[in-house]
Order: C-alpha cells, then sequence, then structure tokens
C-alpha cells in the first residue's frame, strides 16, 4: 500500500458507566447491588486485597455470622453481577474530570486474588485501561499499620486483634494484653475487660495513668506493666506471650488487643479532590448524611469514611451512597429532559 493510502485506526471512545465503584469490599459490592438493582450501569474496580482478609471470620454480621471475609466477598460479587454489574480486578491509578462532564477513571489490571483455602475466586472481567463514569463511589477502604514489634504482625488476624466487637468473644476468657499505642488505650483496657477477667496494659512508650485511672482499672483487676515491648512470642501457632524490658522472662499471653494507626489512599484522595479529616485512629474522609462527599458526583462510602466501622456498618454505608447517588442521577436524567432540543 502506498503512502497516501495509509490509514489509521481511531481509538476506541472508552466505556462509560452510570457509577464506576472504586472498592470491592462490604461496602463497594453493597452500593453496587443497590445500583444494579436501580438498573444502573456499574463497573466495580477491586483492587483484592480486603483490610479483614487476615481474620478467621466476620462476626456481628446477621445471616452470615462467622463467614470467612473473602467467602463474603465472593458471594457479594455473585449477588451485584446477578443484576448487572461487571466487576474487574485493578488498582484505580487516577481520576479526572468533574461531574457536569463526567469522569475518566484510569487503571492498572492485576491479576486475580485466590481464597485463603487456595481456591480462586470467580472470574473477573478484564480489566480496560480507562473508563468513563457519570458518578463515583470511593469504598477503597483503609489499611491497618501495626507498631513495628517483632513478631506482632505474624499473630495478625488471629490472636492479636485490633475490635472486641469483631474478635472479643474468640479469646474470652484468655490472657489478653492491651498494647498501648495511643491515649484510646485506656478506652480499650476497659472495653475488653467485658470478655475477660485477666487483662494486662503494656504501657510500652505511652505515659502512665493518672491516679484516679490507674485506680479504675485496677478496681476491676487490670494489671499495668510499665516498660518497652521488645517481641511478641508464640509456639505451636499460638500467641504465648511477650517480652518486656525490665522484666525477666517472659510474660505470659494468650491473645493481645491493638489499637492500629489507620490510612487511606492518599493519591487517589489527592487525585479526586477531596478533603480529609483526622481522629485517633486515622485518617478518613467526610461525608454528609447521602454519603456525599466535598466533590460533586462523588460519594464514598465504609472505612475510607469511618475507620473504625465494622463490615455490617460498611454495608449500610454502601446501601445508602448507591440510594443517594441513583436519585442523584434521577434528577439530572430529569433535568435534561426539559432542556429543549
Amino acid at each position: 500500500m502506498s503512502p497516501s493510502m495509509t490509514t489509521t485506526s481511531t481509538p476506541a471512545a472508552p466505556e462509560t458507566y452510570d457509577v464506576v465503584v472504586i472498592g470491592g469490599g462490604a461496602a463497594g459490592l453493597s452500593a453496587a447491588l443497590t445500583l444494579g438493582r436501580a438498573l444502573r450501569s456499574v463497573l466495580v474496580i477491586d483492587a483484592g486485597h480486603p483490610r479483614n482478609a487476615p481474620a478467621a471470620g466476620a462476626h456481628n454480621l446477621l445471616g452470615n455470622e462467622g463467614i470467612t471475609p473473602l467467602e463474603l466477598i465472593a458471594r457479594g460479587q455473585d449477588e451485584a453481577r446477578s443484576y448487572g454489574a461487571h466487576i474487574t480486578t485493578g488498582t484505580v491509578t487516577d481520576v479526572t474530570g468533574t461531574v457536569e462532564d463526567g469522569f475518566t477513571v484510569s487503571l492498572d489490571a492485576e491479576a486475580p486474588r485466590t481464597s485463603r483455602r487456595g481456591a480462586p475466586t470467580p472470574a473477573l472481567a478484564e480489566a480496560p485501561a480507562t473508563v468513563r463514569a457519570r458518578r463515583i463511589v470511593l469504598a477503597s477502604g483503609a489499611v491497618d499499620t501495626l507498631p513495628p514489634i517483632p513478631g506482632l504482625l505474624e499473630r495478625w488476624g488471629k490472636d492479636v486483634i485490633h475490635c472486641p466487637y469483631c474478635h472479643g468473644y474468640e479469646v474470652r476468657g484468655q490472657q489478653i494484653g492491651v498494647l498501648a499505642t495511643s491515649p484510646m488505650w485506656l478506652h480499650q483496657a476497659k472495653l475488653i475487660r467485658q470478655w475477660s477477667d485477666d487483662v494486662t496494659v503494656l504501657l510500652d512508650s505511652q505515659p502512665a495513668p493518672s491516679a484516679e485511672d490507674r485506680a479504675a482499672l485496677e478496681s476491676r483487676g487490670i494489671r499495668i506493666v510499665e516498660g518497652t515491648v521488645g517481641r511478641v512470642l508464640s509456639a505451636d501457632d499460638r500467641l504465648t506471650g511477650v517480652e518486656v524490658a525490665g522484666i525477666d522472662g517472659p510474660l505470659p499471653l494468650e491473645a493481645i488487643l491493638v489499637g492500629t494507626q489507620m490510612s487511606i489512599d492518599s493519591a487517589l484522595v489527592t487525585s479526586l479532590g477531596l478533603h480529609t479529616e483526622e481522629n485517633p485512629m486515622g485518617e478518613f474522609v467526610p461525608v454528609d448524611m447521602r454519603k456525599a462527599t466535598n466533590v460533586p458526583g462523588v460519594f464514598a462510602a465504609g472505612n475510607v469514611t469511618s475507620v473504625g466501622s465494622m463490615v455490617a456498618a460498611s454495608m449500610a454505608d454502601g446501601v445508602m451512597a448507591g440510594a443517594a447517588l441513583n436519585m442523584d442521577l434521577v434528577e439530572e436524567d430529569f433535568a435534561h429532559a426539559l432542556i429543549p432540543a
């Protein structure tokens, strides 16, 4: 073919969805389910790293009590897909645009994850490079950061826990240590006493309590140990104790409650132009009662908006975000219909 006959192909325009949901956990899939049932076109982009994956089960979840986290996600994917939602594995790298012009979402594809038992999750759609969306739901969750104490991470999600309501029943009656990582330790020590009468506070680097707080703790048998925690000990796949500076020999423990510091995807938040706030547990994206953020057209749900929310609360967030967002689109559809041709 001569040069004058050469043709070039025009790249296909990115597929457009009513909603792109960033995050495929409990909040994101609940939003997708709600929107699918509202006959909206939905794409869920799931990075495949759920916060609660190390846990043996999800609790306080009516009808699914104790279900493994990845089994819950697999069921949620099936349910969302049954109402037309598309689900792909990938990491969102950028979001641009406005509610008036629509949003462009860029992503990198990733290999599908496997379950805790080694079985592959259901096949997900191949990830495109970019997609367009009328609205965005940010449900990318939060990441727990543990203190850099040797042996602590290895027991995370087993007998090192962060939430008494999520896992307190599983360690009931055991020798429980409260690893003080912030001023929240006093609240944590009082709370975990409901599940065991053998509780020891490991102050580590936190200041000693006031005389009044010490008396309150000791009134219910809670011990206070000062000194830096050097190592968490385990044997036969169970936690056995900790090494504490100034104490001869290991301090026997069977479980540790630790307050993690939680962070959200700062690059994605910056890309979207979202405001953030902080509390003692970490950074989060504030939303209004409709789960709308400060950026028009962007809604958020789950741990990205409330770092302490349990699975059931994240599900409720997703449903609320989906319903409010659908009404936002309904109003926009009516407004466009009134514009003269």
